[in-house]
């Protein structure tokens, strides 16, 4: 698979700059059709190999590898990538120098050195992912790769996250300007929900961007979807992705389990 590189440059900020690089690089290549879906970081130096969007999305479409998120177990349940493991923290390290422990990842992969696993973080500037991979390297694990792109920009460029029961817990007791969506049927939403929600089937998302229901004037606002299923709710989560938003996650459990998770 052809490659755009984008060359690091640590000046740069956000995932838009990150994109604006990959189709500049694809550019002075020569490409015609330079595809940021294809771009990876290509850092110098760095022992473990990197996978692209595209390539992520087949994997997690297929199942081919383990992928981890090497990031704390709260930010995970905050905002994941669909389809990701998160593991606890190796003991007695710094937060400054966050890694997982390899001992868990182990366990997931029933210890299987050979396991073809995929790590990311959050994003180019993070170092959770590289350390992790560093660490299973030494530990003999032979095909570690890493996704440096990471979860800010598979957020600009595929959309939706996926959200745990702790992260809704955590954004229900500290983020009052977070919006929830129930894109359930009219007479689901009717018989009951969990407070402040708002009705918004899939079908209606271009539709609540003008009647109120959508926050036109800050699209980074979060946005928590549900429905009577995850595929429901992804579904929907996608789609108000797709119309700009840029904080989207959805919740794959149960009405009732959302409930517990808000108390």
């Amino acid at each position: 698979m052809t490659h755009i590189a984008i060359p690091f440059r640590p000046v740069l900020v956000g995932s838009l700059a990150l994109i604006a690089m990959a189709l500049l690089a694809g550019s002075v290549q020569g490409q015609n059709a330079p595809d940021i879906m294809k771009a990876t970081l290509v850092q110098p130096k760095e022992k473990t190999t990197e996978v692209s969007t595209d390539e992520l999305r087949q994997i997690l479409a297929d199942g081919s590898a383990a992928v981890f998120d090497a990031r704390p177990h709260l930010e995970f349940a905050i905002s994941h990538i669909p389809g990701a493991h998160n593991v606890a923290q190796k003991a007695g390290v710094p937060m400054s120098l966050y890694v997982s422990d390899i001992a868990e990842i182990g366990r997931v992969l029933g210890e299987k050195k050979d396991a073809s696993i995929v790590l990311y973080c959050n994003g180019p500037f993070c170092g959770k992912s590289k350390r992790l991979a560093e660490e299973l390297s030494g530990a003999g694990y032979t095909n570690v790769r890493r996704y440096q792109l990471g979860a800010p920009v598979w957020r600009a460029l595929v959309g939706a996250m996926q959200i745990e029961p702790d992260g809704i817990r955590y954004v229900r007791e500290g983020d009052k300007t977070a919006v929830f969506f129930d894109v359930r049927s009219a007479d689901e939403f009717r018989a009951g929900t969990i407070a402040s929600a708002r009705h918004l089937p899939k079908e209606e998302v271009v539709k609540a961007k003008d009647d109120g229901r959508l926050p036109m004037e800050d699209h980074n606002t979060r946005i928590i979807v549900f429905g009577k299923d995850a595929a429901q709710a992804k579904a929907a989560a996608e789609e108000i992705a797709r119309n700009a938003f840029h904080n989207v996650s959805f919740y794959a459990g149960s009405l009732a389990d959302l409930k517990l998770a808000g108390n």
